[in-house]
Protein backbone atom coordinates (compact mmCIF):
# COMPACT_ATOMS: atom_id res chain seq x y z
CA UNK A 1 0.00 0.00 0.00
CA UNK A 2 1.75 3.74 -0.96
CA UNK A 3 1.93 5.83 2.14
CA UNK A 4 -0.93 7.57 1.60
CA UNK A 5 -4.75 6.89 0.32
CA UNK A 6 -5.75 7.67 -3.02
CA UNK A 7 -9.39 8.57 -4.04
CA UNK A 8 -11.56 9.87 -6.87
CA UNK A 9 -14.49 12.25 -6.75
CA UNK A 10 -17.57 11.48 -8.46
CA UNK A 11 -20.71 14.24 -8.70
CA UNK A 12 -22.63 16.17 -11.11
CA UNK A 13 -21.92 18.89 -8.95
CA UNK A 14 -18.64 21.54 -9.21
CA UNK A 15 -19.67 23.23 -6.12
CA UNK A 16 -19.78 19.69 -4.43
CA UNK A 17 -16.51 18.56 -6.03
CA UNK A 18 -14.21 21.78 -5.15
CA UNK A 19 -15.74 21.00 -1.55
CA UNK A 20 -14.39 18.33 -1.24
CA UNK A 21 -11.35 19.10 -3.12
CA UNK A 22 -10.65 21.31 -0.28
CA UNK A 23 -11.38 19.04 2.28
CA UNK A 24 -8.42 16.33 0.64
CA UNK A 25 -5.99 19.30 0.56
CA UNK A 26 -6.44 20.58 4.54
CA UNK A 27 -5.78 16.31 5.57
CA UNK A 28 -2.70 14.59 5.37
CA UNK A 29 -2.57 10.63 3.90
CA UNK A 30 -5.39 11.22 1.36
CA UNK A 31 -4.65 12.24 -1.75
CA UNK A 32 -7.58 13.38 -4.66
CA UNK A 33 -5.79 12.06 -8.09
CA UNK A 34 -9.31 12.71 -9.99
CA UNK A 35 -12.70 14.21 -10.12
CA UNK A 36 -15.48 13.59 -12.68
CA UNK A 37 -19.29 14.63 -13.44
CA UNK A 38 -20.43 11.93 -15.04
CA UNK A 39 -20.89 8.66 -13.49
CA UNK A 40 -19.62 7.08 -17.01
CA UNK A 41 -16.34 8.52 -17.07
CA UNK A 42 -15.83 7.50 -13.76
CA UNK A 43 -14.91 3.80 -14.94
CA UNK A 44 -12.33 4.83 -17.30
CA UNK A 45 -10.59 6.91 -14.15
CA UNK A 46 -10.69 4.11 -11.93
CA UNK A 47 -9.29 1.94 -14.58
CA UNK A 48 -6.59 4.28 -15.19
CA UNK A 49 -5.74 5.63 -11.35
CA UNK A 50 -6.72 2.43 -9.42
CA UNK A 51 -8.02 4.51 -6.46
CA UNK A 52 -8.74 3.23 -2.96
CA UNK A 53 -11.43 5.04 -2.48
CA UNK A 54 -14.28 6.80 -5.04
CA UNK A 55 -16.50 9.32 -3.27
CA UNK A 56 -19.90 8.83 -5.28
CA UNK A 57 -22.48 11.04 -5.04
CA UNK A 58 -25.91 9.25 -6.18
CA UNK A 59 -28.35 11.21 -7.76
CA UNK A 60 -26.49 11.95 -11.51
CA UNK A 61 -27.56 11.55 -15.14
CA UNK A 62 -27.74 8.47 -17.07
CA UNK A 63 -26.30 6.37 -14.82
CA UNK A 64 -26.83 7.22 -10.78
CA UNK A 65 -24.27 6.21 -7.94
CA UNK A 66 -25.90 2.93 -7.01
CA UNK A 67 -25.80 1.76 -10.33
CA UNK A 68 -22.56 2.66 -10.87
CA UNK A 69 -21.35 1.43 -7.29
CA UNK A 70 -22.84 -2.31 -8.38
CA UNK A 71 -20.52 -2.18 -11.30
CA UNK A 72 -17.25 -1.13 -9.66
CA UNK A 73 -17.61 -2.23 -5.30
CA UNK A 74 -15.19 -5.78 -6.35
CA UNK A 75 -12.54 -2.64 -7.05
CA UNK A 76 -12.49 -0.05 -4.92
CA UNK A 77 -13.96 1.02 -1.75
CA UNK A 78 -17.03 3.44 -1.73
CA UNK A 79 -18.34 6.58 0.44
CA UNK A 80 -21.92 8.16 -0.72
CA UNK A 81 -21.86 11.72 -0.85
CA UNK A 82 -25.50 12.65 -1.19
CA UNK A 83 -28.32 15.08 -0.20
CA UNK A 84 -30.80 12.51 0.06
CA UNK A 85 -31.11 10.32 3.36
CA UNK A 86 -33.29 8.63 2.16
CA UNK A 87 -30.88 6.71 -0.28
CA UNK A 88 -28.74 5.34 2.94
CA UNK A 89 -30.13 1.57 2.96
CA UNK A 90 -29.81 1.20 -0.68
CA UNK A 91 -26.02 2.43 -0.12
CA UNK A 92 -25.22 0.47 2.44
CA UNK A 93 -26.32 -3.09 0.89
CA UNK A 94 -23.98 -2.17 -1.91
CA UNK A 95 -21.17 -2.34 1.53
CA UNK A 96 -20.08 1.39 1.31
CA UNK A 97 -17.86 2.40 3.95
CA UNK A 98 -19.89 5.27 4.45
CA UNK A 99 -22.70 7.59 3.64
CA UNK A 100 -22.05 11.52 3.75
CA UNK A 101 -24.63 13.94 3.92
CA UNK A 102 -25.06 17.26 2.22
CA UNK A 103 -23.35 19.74 2.78
CA UNK A 104 -20.51 17.51 4.34
CA UNK A 105 -18.88 19.28 7.17
CA UNK A 106 -15.04 18.87 7.77
CA UNK A 107 -15.33 16.74 10.58
CA UNK A 108 -17.75 14.26 9.13
CA UNK A 109 -15.14 14.21 5.92
CA UNK A 110 -12.57 13.15 8.90
CA UNK A 111 -14.70 10.66 9.82
CA UNK A 112 -15.19 8.38 6.74
CA UNK A 113 -11.69 8.73 5.72
CA UNK A 114 -10.53 6.96 9.09
CA UNK A 115 -13.32 4.51 8.34
CA UNK A 116 -11.65 4.32 4.89
CA UNK A 117 -7.77 3.96 6.34
CA UNK A 118 -8.79 1.69 9.03
CA UNK A 119 -10.36 -1.31 6.25
CA UNK A 120 -7.67 -0.68 4.36
CA UNK A 121 -4.83 -1.21 7.03
CA UNK A 122 -6.40 -4.18 8.23
CA UNK A 123 -4.87 -5.78 4.71
CA UNK A 124 -1.53 -4.15 5.71
CA UNK A 125 -0.06 -6.66 7.78
CA UNK A 126 2.70 -8.02 5.11
CA UNK A 127 2.30 -11.71 5.30
CA UNK A 128 0.53 -13.20 2.16
CA UNK A 129 1.32 -16.77 2.19
CA UNK A 130 2.75 -16.63 -1.62
CA UNK A 131 5.60 -14.70 -0.01
CA UNK A 132 5.87 -15.42 3.79
CA UNK A 133 4.88 -18.17 6.18
CA UNK A 134 3.06 -16.93 8.81
CA UNK A 135 3.76 -19.94 10.45
CA UNK A 136 7.14 -18.41 11.41
CA UNK A 137 7.23 -14.41 10.90
CA UNK A 138 5.39 -11.57 9.27
CA UNK A 139 6.32 -7.74 9.11
CA UNK A 140 3.89 -5.10 10.93
CA UNK A 141 3.61 -1.11 9.91
CA UNK A 142 5.03 0.19 12.62
CA UNK A 143 4.18 4.28 12.16
CA UNK A 144 2.71 6.34 9.52
CA UNK A 145 5.33 5.36 6.65
CA UNK A 146 6.93 3.11 4.84
CA UNK A 147 8.51 1.82 8.41
CA UNK A 148 7.61 -2.48 8.41
CA UNK A 149 9.19 -4.49 11.42
CA UNK A 150 10.09 -8.51 11.01
CA UNK A 151 7.66 -9.89 14.14
CA UNK A 152 8.32 -14.23 14.74
CA UNK A 153 5.66 -15.69 15.66
CA UNK A 154 7.83 -17.62 18.39
CA UNK A 155 8.63 -14.82 20.14
CA UNK A 156 4.49 -13.72 20.58
CA UNK A 157 3.86 -13.96 24.39
CA UNK A 158 0.40 -12.49 23.89
CA UNK A 159 -1.31 -9.92 21.81
CA UNK A 160 -3.28 -6.72 23.28
CA UNK A 161 -6.02 -4.82 21.75
CA UNK A 162 -5.80 -0.84 22.76
CA UNK A 163 -8.58 0.74 20.98
CA UNK A 164 -7.62 1.25 17.16
CA UNK A 165 -4.11 -0.60 18.01
CA UNK A 166 -3.01 -4.06 18.70
CA UNK A 167 0.48 -4.29 21.02
CA UNK A 168 2.31 -7.55 20.14
CA UNK A 169 4.64 -8.67 23.51
CA UNK A 170 7.60 -10.41 22.94
CA UNK A 171 9.88 -11.47 25.41
CA UNK A 172 12.16 -8.67 24.36
CA UNK A 173 9.92 -5.65 23.25
CA UNK A 174 6.77 -4.28 22.61
CA UNK A 175 5.44 -3.68 19.03
CA UNK A 176 2.29 -1.35 18.30
CA UNK A 177 0.97 -1.39 15.11
CA UNK A 178 -2.44 0.00 13.60
CA UNK A 179 -4.72 -2.84 13.07
CA UNK A 180 -7.44 -5.44 14.25
CA UNK A 181 -7.40 -8.08 17.12
CA UNK A 182 -9.19 -10.06 14.72
CA UNK A 183 -7.10 -9.56 12.42
CA UNK A 184 -4.20 -11.89 13.76
CA UNK A 185 -7.08 -13.89 15.45
CA UNK A 186 -8.09 -14.93 11.37
CA UNK A 187 -3.89 -15.09 10.42
CA UNK A 188 -1.85 -15.95 13.05
CA UNK A 189 -1.81 -20.11 13.32
CA UNK A 190 -4.66 -21.03 15.35
CA UNK A 191 -2.79 -24.31 17.02
CA UNK A 192 -0.72 -21.86 18.18
CA UNK A 193 -2.70 -18.76 19.59
CA UNK A 194 -5.85 -18.79 21.63
CA UNK A 195 -8.58 -15.50 22.16
CA UNK A 196 -8.79 -15.59 25.88
CA UNK A 197 -10.62 -11.93 26.17
CA UNK A 198 -12.26 -9.45 23.87
CA UNK A 199 -8.47 -7.54 24.08
CA UNK A 200 -6.02 -10.14 24.32
CA UNK A 201 -4.77 -13.54 22.46
CA UNK A 202 -2.45 -15.37 24.03
CA UNK A 203 0.37 -17.82 22.80
CA UNK A 204 -0.54 -21.11 23.95
CA UNK A 205 2.85 -22.20 24.42
CA UNK A 206 3.81 -18.94 26.39
CA UNK A 207 0.99 -20.16 29.27
CA UNK A 208 2.35 -21.06 32.44
CA UNK A 209 -0.95 -21.38 34.81
CA UNK A 210 -4.16 -20.91 34.63
CA UNK A 211 -7.63 -20.79 37.04
CA UNK A 212 -10.92 -19.49 35.95
CA UNK A 213 -10.83 -16.10 35.71
CA UNK A 214 -7.15 -15.15 34.75
CA UNK A 215 -3.88 -16.31 32.97
CA UNK A 216 -0.37 -16.12 33.58
CA UNK A 217 1.84 -15.60 30.04
CA UNK A 218 4.97 -15.06 30.98
CA UNK A 219 5.07 -13.37 33.96
CA UNK A 220 1.99 -11.35 32.90
CA UNK A 221 -1.59 -11.90 34.83
CA UNK A 222 -4.37 -11.63 31.85
CA UNK A 223 -8.20 -12.01 32.28
CA UNK A 224 -10.34 -14.14 30.90
CA UNK A 225 -13.27 -13.40 29.17
CA UNK A 226 -16.20 -14.63 30.05
CA UNK A 227 -17.29 -15.43 26.30
CA UNK A 228 -14.05 -17.06 25.86
CA UNK A 229 -13.80 -19.25 29.05
CA UNK A 230 -15.36 -22.30 27.97
CA UNK A 231 -13.10 -22.53 24.42
CA UNK A 232 -9.96 -22.03 26.21
CA UNK A 233 -10.21 -24.18 28.28
CA UNK A 234 -11.23 -27.08 26.37
CA UNK A 235 -8.14 -25.65 24.37
CA UNK A 236 -6.03 -26.19 27.24
CA UNK A 237 -7.53 -29.50 27.92
CA UNK A 238 -5.91 -31.00 25.00
CA UNK A 239 -2.14 -30.73 26.47
CA UNK A 240 -3.50 -32.24 29.95
CA UNK A 241 -1.49 -35.68 31.10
Amino acid sequence: MSEYLTAIIVDDEPPAIRLLQKYFQQLQGIKCVATCTRAVEALALIETHKPDVVFLDIQMPDLNGIQLSAIIKDKVKIVFTTAYPQFAIEGFEVNAIDYLLKPIPFERFIVAVEKVRKQQTENTVVNTAAETNIEDYFFVKTDGKKRYQRIEVKAINYLESIKNYVVLHTASEQVVTYNTLKYFEENLPGSQFVKIHKSFIAAIGKIEKTDNNEVWVSGKCLPIGDTYRNDFFERIERFEI
